[in-house]
Parts: structure tokens; sequence; C-alpha cells
């Protein structure tokens, strides 16, 4: 065979995987999904006298971003095409502070990154924060399991390990989104209760 006849072909070859290629672009953005636990007053908290400063979550690298997490056994996956708005650790922090704002029960509260001075200074660890699947296509139960510290003068007053589950209400992104908020939500009002509670008038 002649090298232009076999050149040919394969140019023609070439060009059309090319061309397919091209034609796909760049992967589509993910839906944004947005994790607002409902907060309300702590009827049973009582009043304080004191500030409050709250650091960021700490949390393992698979946690420590805006996917969304699930596990089948010993196995870690992320939802395809689905985020949080935000790093999960981020969206934690903001909701601890609402949840101590909308308590009443406070006299300040603001994240550590914002300068202000507290008589107590909040730390947490988030533990797990994933939907959970006993099988392939069941539907999965959300696990939020935060760990907290109060502390004051660089002492350890109290911790606090808080467990939190709830199943969606189908196999789907948006069911699980409104387990992830429902778990988070009981979890956070856990936590503000315990830190009013725990702590003594500055």
């Amino acid at each position: 065979m002649k090298p232009e006849k076999f050149l040919a072909p394969l140019a023609a070859a070439l060009f059309l995987a090319l061309g397919a290629c091209s034609s796909f672009g760049p992967p589509p953005a993910p839906q944004l999904y947005v994790l607002a636990p409902q907060l309300g007053p702590l009827a049973d908290a009582p009043q304080v006298s004191w500030q409050l400063v709250v650091a960021e979550p700490e949390a393992p690298e698979s946690l420590n971003s805006p996917r969304i997490a699930l596990t089948r056994g010993v196995t870690m996956d992320y939802f395809a095409n689905a985020a949080w708005a935000d790093r999960v650790p981020n969206l934690i922090q903001g909701a601890l502070v609402d949840a101590f704002d909308k308590s009443g029960k406070i006299v300040a509260v603001a994240r550590d990154t914002e300068g202000v001075r507290g008589d107590y200074r909040l730390e947490t660890m988030l533990k797990d924060f994933s939907a959970h699947y006993d099988s392939e296509n069941g539907i999965p139960t959300i696990t939020v399991r935060i760990v907290a510290k109060l502390i004051k003068d660089r002492q350890i007053v109290a911790s606090f390990d808080s467990v939190h589950t709830e199943q969606a209400s189908a196999n789907s992104v948006p069911a699980t989104v409104d387990a992830f908020n429902r778990a988070l939500s009981a979890s956070i009002e856990e936590i503000a209760g315990f830190v009013l509670k725990s702590a003594t008038p500055a």
C-alpha cells in the first residue's frame, strides 16, 4: 500500500475523534444545595451574661469539602453533580453562631475570625457527616456526629459528643439533603443547650 493511501484514512479517523472529544466540553457545574437547619429559641436553656466565640470545626479531609459525602460499607464516595454551597465545616460554624443568636440567651456570639473577645470558646470536631447506604439502591440514613468542647482560659470546661441520625424519605439528593438538615438541626440545638448549661456566669 502506498503511504498516502494509508495516511488518508488515519487522518480522517483522527479528525473525527478530536471532533467527538471537543463536542463534550467541560463537565456541568454541580447543583448546589443549602444546608439550613431550622433553629429557634432554646426554652430550657438558662440566660447567660457572657460572650462566646465559635471556632470552625476540625474535620477530616474527606469532610472538609463542599461535596456531599456518602458511604456504602467501608467505601466512601460523593453524590455526583451535587454539592453544598460552601465547605461543610464553614457551614456548621455558621449554623452554631445562628443557634446562639436565635436562642436569645446570650450577650454576644461570633466566629473566632471576627475579632470578638469571648469569655468562652467553643471548639468542635466533625466526626461524621454523611449518608449511609445499607444497599446499592436503598434509602440512606444520615449521620451527624459532632464532638464539642467548651474552653475557658485554655482549659476544657466541659465536652460533649452529639450524634443524630435521620432517614431520608427517598433515595434522591433532595430527600437526602432534607434529612441532613433535620439531623444537623437536632445536633446544633443540643450543642447550644449543652454550652449554655455547662458554663458559669462571666
